[in-house]
């Protein structure tokens, strides 16, 4: 069962600016502030070395979190597990769904970060098509946050910092936009996205944009990380974390939609792949609310 944990360490070596003084957590009481963040509802974002036992947990995440390793490796809960996080790669983990990171012991983990806010009623980051976890240059990202927090330091002229930040999203939007993928599979993900519901088979995904099911498998690895059904799994979830945290509506309804006719196998897969059951999930969504 996951825990909201932040636990830095003594090795652990971090720099941090947000985007608003009001936000008075003990780890971000010594952060600049750049108002100019705020354009892209960009909440914080900084660079870390991380050494053991550096752990960190949040289990009512509200918006996206983007993480990318430039150096050393450590590991991140994905898809129910934790997974290798080394140099050259990145995920971008969704709103309503935990994140939790972890040092290696005996290995530093160098690493940029964005923390992005969702409001209500806008537009995700992330879509259907964005890898979770894929092959990533950070550099070019962690400079650009490193100038930002240069900038702030020194002059903080609001042209140069909004040049900064606007260098800062850009990055991560190399990520997560779909446009380096194949088209073919952004339009299949987007028809998934939007009926999530439905009875998807391997051959009914290959048949929708004219592949063979093996072709399909080879895209989606390259592009995903994951095969076609464990994207499917992925979308389904996903969905269900936006509904449990977001409506009122009863657990059976959210697991027909979402493509499960019995409850008891959608919680199950649901605790296999977000970490506990739905109705923790809730649980945890209306604490943050109250």
């Amino acid at each position: 069962m996951l825990e909201e944990k932040h636990v830095t360490g003594e090795d652990t070596v971090s720099a941090v600016v947000r985007a608003h003084a009001r936000d008075r957590r003990p780890w971000l009481q010594n952060a600049p502030v750049c108002p100019a963040l705020a354009s892209h509802q960009i909440a914080h974002c900084g660079t870390m070395v991380a050494r053991a036992p550096y752990e960190m947990t949040r289990l009512r995440q509200s918006g996206v979190y983007f993480l990318a390793c430039v150096e050393g490796e450590g590991r991140v809960l994905v898809d129910g597990r934790w997974q290798r996080c080394s140099a050259g790669m990145a995920v971008a983990l969704p709103a309503f769904m935990a994140n939790a990171f972890r040092a290696v012991k005996g290995r530093d983990w160098r690493c940029v970060w964005v923390r992005y806010e969702q409001p209500k009623g806008q537009v995700p980051l992330l879509s259907s098509s964005s890898p979770v976890m894929a092959a990533y240059d950070g550099w070019p990202l962690f400079h650009a946050v490193t100038g930002l927090l240069s900038e702030l330091q020194g002059q903080a002229t609001p042209s140069a910092l909004f040049h900064w930040v606007e260098l800062v999203h850009g990055a991560v939007l190399r990520f997560v936009t779909p446009w380096r993928q194949d088209d073919r599979l952004w339009r299949l993900w987007e028809e998934v996205a939007a009926q999530v519901g439905a009875d998807w088979t391997l051959p009914k995904l290959a048949d929708t944009v004219h592949v063979s099911p093996e072709h399909l498998r080879r895209l989606c690895r390259a592009a995903l990380g994951r095969s076609p059904m464990q994207h499917v799994i992925w979308l389904r979830m996903r969905k269900a974390a936006e509904l449990l945290a977001t409506t009122d509506a009863k657990m059976e309804a959210i697991s027909r939609e979402v493509g499960y006719q019995n409850s008891f196998v959608f919680s199950n897969t649901f605790k296999k792949w977000i970490g506990w059951r739905p109705s923790e999930h809730r649980a945890h969504a209306a604490r943050k609310r109250s």
